[in-house]
């Protein structure tokens, strides 16, 4: 394994670090989460909308099925953000970094496999008679989780990251504060809703935020000088707390 400043390098690969790598798929899986979660949206909503969606899911089961699909994707390329930034986040700070992971890798990613299986669960009521009350049930169990629950996983997860990010310069800082003021504002919508408010709006600095930063990881990578410095701070740290040792001759 070569090294470079600190930065281990990909084998192979002269001058793609790995966390130059790392940075690439980390804004490749932000698009491919937002662009699937957006391309669910609009296919789900299309068919559920209205009273009689039961009838339009019976009417278009295939077009549900690529929403529930559509939200998989989306789900598993979020949750697999904090896997690939652990080996970086781990050198700054384990802490926030296994939280991250805990967080938007574990918390959120079951959360989009239960909504998920909630609408294959439709397509399956809506071919059974007098289904109704059993549908009303999952389709108000879907309203609560996208309204209210996945929030707090997904902004205190975001919050974990972007400290990291912040902290340690790993991007400007104007982008991390423009994230982390995002994540706060993004909280208040899901607070609206349980008390009956309409403030979808306050979601959206933070999901702009996450296209821009995606950009800029894959065009920049993160800052080269913080995460070197942060690993040369580390073996120093190691190695001025390691017992000295004295070979007798």
């Amino acid at each position: 394994m070569n090294t470079n400043r600190g930065i281990a390098v990909a084998p192979g690969k002269p001058g793609m670090s790995a966390d130059r790598k790392a940075a690439v798929w980390i804004g490749v899986l932000y698009i491919i989460g937002t662009v699937g979660m957006v391309l669910s949206l609009v296919v789900i909503d299309a068919v559920l909308s209205g009273p009689a969606y039961l009838a339009q899911v019976a009417a278009q089961p295939n077009q549900v099925a690529l929403g529930a699909l559509l939200l998989l994707l989306a789900g598993l390329a979020l949750a697999m953000v904090p896997v690939v930034f652990w080996p970086i986040g781990s050198r700054c700070n384990e802490t926030l970094a296994i939280g991250y992971v805990v967080f938007r890798g574990g918390l959120e990613a079951v959360i989009y496999i239960v909504s998920a299986l909630g609408y294959l669960l439709l397509i399956a009521l809506s071919k059974q008679p007098d289904a109704g009350p059993l549908a009303g049930f999952v389709r108000t169990v879907e309203t609560v989780i996208w309204d209210q629950l996945i929030a707090i996983p997904f902004v205190l997860g975001a919050l974990m990251f972007y400290v990291v990010l912040y902290r340690y310069r790993l991007v400007p800082r104007w982008l991390s504060v423009w994230a982390l003021v995002g994540a706060a504002l993004y909280f208040v919508a899901p607070i609206g809703s349980m008390f009956g408010l309409s403030l979808g709006f306050f979601m959206g600095p933070l999901a702009v935020q996450e296209m821009v930063m995606a950009v800029w990881l894959i065009a920049k990578g993160f800052s080269r000088p913080a995460v070197a410095a942060e690993s040369a701070g580390e073996t120093s740290r190691w190695q001025a707390a390691a017992p000295s040792t004295v070979s007798a001759t």
